[in-house]
């Protein structure tokens, strides 16, 4: 008879790995009735599943998972035969062999067989996280698809494509009668982004419904760091400056890039972080209508910290002791959260309020004026809008807080999106209008500025960046 074991010997040495590693010799008789899945972070994390039969593990990587849902059918890739006491096998595979990373026990039980050929393998499972009817199909050559026969667990959903994150109004701290009611948090200078994680693998989506997972190549490990977790974030990602402090000028860079070299070489430059601050899907539960203080605790429970992702704590109560901190820290502010309010997806709800140090508005670009002196050949000042029910206001214009690249990069925006007529309601100065380029409302950015004028313009703006993760329509005066 050929030895089923021979392949996997031949990529194994007992000497360099703490794997069973057999000697050829009569396989052992067993039950033909255990199953084991094993989480395997190798090269790229998957899951390997193997049923005992005919005296040895026949094994599959499956890369996302078992399936949980019928209606989501998964990869399974054959390899070789693995020995009976493998199934008992957790720990570390040296760097360089063969599977080299960190094995860890995820589920084991045992199985009833309905069928077993070369093309269909139909079992039972009875595992302690796994229940149910499954089958593999092979496809083609080491190919399998694998497909759960049972409807999902009753007390299980499946995570959602699309959760619009909840947003805050602008207000002051709650009083000192009120402050025990809230849970305060630092509010984050970066890109809101919400993260779904599902075997391993991360999606993040910006506030305006772009997938940016491509642009943020760090959040690849965090989705590894996961496992098997399946689950919804809400959080934000931030830039560090050079002495160390979160800046949103910093983050600017990352925002545009779409080619892959490129955004190579800027993470290694300027790395982002993802704060997470709450919790929206965990294991096929829905948690947004949980109350907060629940979905901290929850949130909290993960120990998510790594190099590229972190989970700051909040305070129940202490928002004025938190507000001083942020000033000392250099920080755009806290936010204020009902300890006992849901999550109010899409919505911009005064269970959050945010309390700003700076005064910053989101703006729309609405058209530009040419530049003087050594900013002749380029913008001299960008003209803003905020969208009101009767059409575009104008709230004045920015000519500070530019970079060189900043301006390059705003005159090929505004090149594509030029028109011959204003776009406001009711048109900028004489003054203003007199040499304008107008473009259609498009582009968002963000001011820093002192405070609003009598008749609703911005005082002393200067300039802070694009907001590719927000549209025209998402834009609203904040105070």
């Amino acid at each position: 008879m050929a030895d089923k074991l021979a392949p996997y010997r031949g990529k194994r040495s007992a000497a360099r790995t703490p794997e069973p590693v057999p000697e050829a010799g009569p396989l052992p008789r067993g039950h033909d009735d255990t199953f084991v899945i094993q989480e395997h972070h190798a090269r790229a994390l998957h899951w390997d599943f193997r049923l005992e039969h005919g005296g040895v593990l026949v094994s599959w990587a499956v890369p996302k998972g078992l399936p949980l849902d019928p209606k989501d059918n998964r990869l399974a890739v054959h390899t070789e035969d693995h020995p009976l006491e493998y199934a008992d096998f957790a720990g570390h595979i040296p760097e360089g062999e063969y599977g080299g990373g960190e094995v860890a026990i995820w589920d084991r039980g045992t199985y009833d067989l309905e069928k077993w050929s070369d093309r269909e393998v139909k079992v039972v499972l009875h595992g302690h996280r796994v229940q149910g009817r499954y089958v593999l199909i092979r496809t083609r050559g080491t190919q399998w698809l694998m497909h759960r026969m049972d409807p999902p667990p009753a007390d299980r959903t499946a995570p959602p494509d699309l959760v619009r994150p909840m947003m805050a109004t602008l207000g002051e701290l709650p009083s000192k009668a009120q402050d025990g009611r809230y849970g305060y948090e630092l509010k984050w200078d970066g890109v809101r982004a919400v993260v779904y994680v599902e075997g391993g693998r991360v999606r993040a989506m910006s506030r305006n419904d772009l997938d940016v997972t491509a642009a943020y190549p760090e959040l690849r490990a965090f989705g590894e760091a996961l496992g098997s977790t399946t689950a919804v974030f809400d959080g934000e990602l931030v830039a560090f400056d050079s002495s160390g402090r979160i800046s949103f000028g910093a983050l600017q860079p990352r925002m545009h890039v779409q080619d892959a070299a490129r955004v190579r070489r800027l993470a290694a430059r300027t790395p982002v972080t993802y704060v997470l601050f709450d919790l929206l899907h965990l294991d096929g539960r829905d948690t947004t209508k949980l109350p907060y203080r629940q979905r901290r605790e929850l949130l909290e429970g993960l120990g998510l910290s790594g190099a590229h992702w972190d989970t700051p704590p909040y305070t129940e109560g202490g928002g004025r002791r938190l507000l001083e901190t942020s000033r000392e820290q250099g920080l755009e502010g806290v936010v204020a959260k009902l300890l006992d309010s849901a999550y109010e997806p899409g919505r911009r709800s005064r269970a959050w309020i945010k309390v700003k140090n700076l005064r910053t508005q989101e703006v729309v670009v609405a058209g530009w004026r040419p530049g003087q002196g050594n900013r002749a050949d380029t913008i001299g000042a960008l003209l803003l809008g905020i969208p009101e029910p009767a059409g575009l206001r104008y709230v004045g214009s920015v000519g500070t807080g530019f970079t060189r690249q900043m301006l390059d990069d705003l005159r090929v925006r505004l090149s594509k999106l030029e028109r011959k007529t204003s776009p406001f309601a009711a048109g900028p100065p004489i003054r203003e209008a007199r040499d304008a380029h107008w473009a259609t409302p498009k582009l968002v950015g963000e001011v820093r500025f002192t405070e609003w004028t009598r008749d609703g313009r911005l005082r002393h703006p200067a300039w802070r960046g694009l907001r590719p993760d927000k549209s025209a329509s998402d834009v609203v005066p904040e105070s």
